[in-house]
């Protein structure tokens, strides 16, 4: 079984900062890790190959440094990694990186799987996974908490729902979205450390993958982001001590008087 996990290297949470001036992210100077939904879905690809045989190959889509995410990668199981590295390709919303994604897997072909975590923690869109999806035309599956099986080319998933689980069984090749339900992802062992200083990192660019600049990049972005700000925290509550009748009666005028 061949399998793709595609990564992204994301800025820590904890060390967000924005530029006043700019409205937009400061990032010199930040640590950045692998996006940890992006954990869930390596520590699933890594447990399939254990179990099925195969290759897992792990692709993120950055500047130069996010080489690091893809060595981490190597350290907790994953075979081969691509770095997709190209000026051309900055500032991409989820339709242009889907689109770069997506000629990546193309390239490299006979993909039976491919894993992405929920969503990533400094977007939040969880629209990456489906939209490779649509760009490959195959089928997709979101919110994956568990594989139940795989036979030759069907697979049975579950999927984590509001009011419970969805059981589903669908055909290869397919492109799944994980959640962290699904399993606890292991820390890197010495000799994955180890394999992951020498593992041989392979680069493409725009060129390589035939891509046209009207469709990377910023210049392919649909969307694009005006700027970035925290919201102020505002409290402007109002405590009454009505019965239920009344508090009813409060809520309707106040909703009315805010229209």
């Amino acid at each position: 079984m061949n399998i793709v996990v595609c990564i992204k290297q994301v800025p820590d949470t904890t060390e967000i900062k924005i530029d006043p001036t700019t409205n937009t992210l400061i990032r010199e100077g930040v640590e950045s890790i692998i996006n940890p939904f992006d954990l869930y879905a390596i520590e699933e690809a890594v447990r399939l190959k254990e179990a099925h045989g195969g290759t897992v190959t792990a692709i993120t889509m950055g500047p130069p440094q996010a080489e690091s995410a893809l060595r981490e990668a190597v350290s907790l199981g994953v075979d081969n990694i691509i770095l997709l590295s190209d000026r051309k390709f900055a500032g991409a919303d989820t339709w242009a990186t889907s689109l770069t994604l997506s000629a990546a897997i193309r390239k490299l072909g006979n993909i039976d799987l491919m894993l992405f975590g929920q969503q990533a923690i400094d977007g939040d869109t969880a629209q990456v996974g489906p939209g490779v999806a649509a760009h490959l035309d195959i089928e997709q599956v979101c919110f994956v908490s568990k594989v139940v099986s795989i036979d030759g080319k069907k697979i049975v998933v579950e999927r984590l729902m509001e009011d419970g689980y969805d059981t589903l069984t669908t055909e290869l090749p397919l492109a799944v979205s994980v959640v962290k339900e699904i399993n606890t992802p292991r820390l890197p062992s010495l000799r994955g450390k180890m394999k992951a200083k020498s593992a041989e990192l392979v680069v493409w660019n725009a060129e390589i993958l035939a891509l046209d600049e009207k469709y990377i990049g910023l210049n392919g972005s649909p969307t694009q982001v005006v700027k970035i700000f925290s919201p102020q925290l505002q409290k402007n509550g109002e405590k009454y001590e009505v019965s239920a009748d009344e508090a009813a009666e409060i809520i309707y005028r106040r909703l009315k008087e805010m229209r």
